[in-house]
């Protein structure tokens, strides 16, 4: 008798699993996912878990560390959420330098055609006299950032996922778009993507050449290239360093 209960239990239990609308519910369940991490399907046994991001001549991906290689679906997605957020920033700190030094000479907080302030590096000495009210703003704004972006994709702290970043957050996807630029089917944004992380790589190497150069020299990217007169006094800055 019992194992007759046993056996009509399995085979209820059988059947619901695959019954058309525990099936309907799993597949609505996948699509949903699916349309949340853009067309991305993590697989494992591709490079980067399938994330997009190689170009040719490298398009099973270049990973000369192997960092790639070792990692798991969790670790690569925090891995490319590190790398899309700093090639941003580097980005922007490159257009930063570029537009706030000569011949351009731009910067929003002064005037920079009446002072010679030099090289981009030497601009917070400037931005502490002028704005000192600047580095506390912007570090509200940093904060309000990076907290936004953690309740958007990270796991809430002390939960027993194992994963830092949620299930269906794609990496850099935060939901900001005020431009509608973002793509909506998986191949256009893959592409788009590539594109993001490429420019970001690229940034990230400029930048760090603009910091070196600046330092060992003291020079302007522009003055260093020869497209703008060398104007700059660096005992005028409100900061000396010996």
């Amino acid at each position: 008798m019992m194992f007759s209960v046993a056996a009509f239990a399995s085979l209820f239990a059988t059947t619901v699993a695959f019954s058309p609308n525990a099936m309907k519910s799993t597949s609505m369940s996948s699509t949903s996912l699916n349309a949340k991490l853009n067309g991305w399907v993590p697989d494992e046994s591709k490079f980067a878990c399938g994330l997009p991001g190689a170009i040719a001549p490298y398009e099973e991906g270049w990973d000369p560390l192997g960092f790639a290689e070792n990692s798991d679906v969790t670790q690569m997605k925090a891995y490319r959420e590190a790398e899309t957020t700093h090639g941003r920033v580097a980005m922007l700190a490159v257009v930063g330098f570029l537009v706030t030094e000569e011949p351009i000479a731009f910067h929003p907080l002064f005037n920079t055609a009446s002072l010679d302030i030099g090289p981009a590096i030497r601009h917070l000495d400037e931005v502490r006299i002028t704005a000192p009210f600047f580095f506390e703003i912007l570090a509200l704004v940093i904060g309000g950032a990076e907290f936004t972006r953690a309740l958007t994709g990270w796991e809430s702290p002390g939960g027993d996922t194992g994963r830092a970043l949620k299930e269906d957050y794609f990496p850099g996807d935060i939901g900001f778009d005020p431009l509608g630029l973002k793509p909506e089917s998986a191949e256009e944004f893959a592409e788009m993507s590539t594109k993001e992380l490429q420019n970001g790589r690229l940034a990230m190497i400029a930048v760090a050449g603009i910091f070196a150069q600046e330092l060992v020299n003291g020079k302007e990217i522009f003055v260093n290239l020869g497209l703008a007169p060398d104007t700059f006094d660096p005992a005028s800055l409100p900061v000396q360093f010996n």
